[in-house]
């Protein structure tokens, strides 16, 4: 059985899904609360829905059927305020499933984030070293809690300490796709821009704010979804390979490449309208995110990544143009 936390999230939800489709034993811990995130898991059949509060025990509980646990749960806002929430998700929660791992001997992958990278001053080179972690300067609260955490894991391999014995982080960029819907502001722009271009309506992106960059023309590394879930199962087929890897497709494209996409899957003639970034976001705002994916690469990963394309194509054709829109 696999545990995945953080299952009926975005990300998580459509790799329950994968494994489900492959006939493993799947287990989620995850809150719904009175959000649509059921609806993530409402096609599949699961060994157990765990609640966050009662993870420790039903862990002591399950130790023998557990393989692995793919840790997916956090706090993903970028705009929460709320510090100590982020920590208690995003940090603590994260060392315990380390240490119990550790312990059990028992595999974790966990997601760690781009948002570790902050501004980008230092590249988006996925190195593990303490030295070369120590230089990143993440700008928010949830990108902090996600770079302390690899920190944590680069200092406790450098101690000698009790490891998994499969360890694998992934700096996950710009992800898109479906189940992401319960996400609302936090959902992708290809979410969040689709009804406008279905209703005949101009897609509206940022102005650029540097000279050197045209309007709409801010980059980031547009990940499908599905080709995070490959990534996922790759590993569990791969039990010796560790380390934290970016996960990304290791080549940025613009906002305006991202919209000209959203029309394109609908054969309509793009119709972009620049509005300007709001004040309050300027400063902390990134103007390209790539991820370098040599790492990965050169741990056996060789499958290619979907073009922006093909994935908005899947996307809009699949799933949001349809009345059934999860996967």
């Amino acid at each position: 059985m696999i545990l995945i936390t953080g299952g009926a999230g975005f990300i998580g939800s459509n790799i329950t899904a994968a494994l489900a489709e492959r006939g493993v034993a799947v287990a989620v811990c995850d809150r719904f609360r009175t959000s649509q995130k059921w609806r993530n898991l409402s096609k599949l059949e699961l060994r157990d829905a765990v609640a966050p509060d009662a993870l420790p025990f039903w862990l002591d509980e399950n130790t023998g059927q557990i393989e692995a646990i793919v840790h997916m749960g956090a706090i993903s806002s970028t705009t929460e305020t709320d510090v100590d929430l982020i920590m208690e998700s995003n940090f603590r929660l994260s060392q315990l499933l380390w240490r119990w791992c550790a312990e059990h001997g028992k595999r974790l992958i966990y997601a760690s984030s781009a948002a570790t990278y902050g501004g980008g001053e230092q590249g988006f080179d996925d190195e593990a070293s303490i030295e070369a972690l120590s230089k990143l300067r993440p700008l928010n609260a949830y990108g902090w809690s996600k770079h302390l955490f690899d920190r944590w894991v680069a200092r406790e391999l450098a101690d000698g300490r009790p490891r998994p014995p499969q360890w694998v982080g992934l700096k996950f960029f710009n992800v898109y796709g479906p189940n992401e819907y319960h996400k609302g502001g936090m959902q992708s722009v290809v979410a969040q821009k689709y009804p406008l271009a279905a209703a005949g309506e101009p897609i509206t992106l940022f102005r650029s704010h540097r000279p050197d960059v045209a309007d709409g023309g801010q980059k980031r590394d547009f990940v499908y979804v599905g080709d995070c879930v490959d990534v996922v199962l790759w590993l569990l087929d791969h039990p010796k390979v560790d380390g934290l890897f970016n996960l990304g497709t290791g080549q940025a494209r613009s906002f305006d490449d991202l919209a000209r996409a959203v029309f394109a899957a609908l054969n309509r003639p793009a119709n972009i309208k620049y509005v300007d970034m709001p004040e309050v976001i300027r400063p902390n705002y990134q103007y390209f995110t790539e991820a370098s994916m040599d790492r990965l690469r050169k741990a056996g990963y060789t499958k290619p990544f979907t073009s922006i394309a093909d994935g908005v194509r899947e996307y809009v054709g699949r799933y949001l143009s349809q009345p059934e829109r999860y996967r």
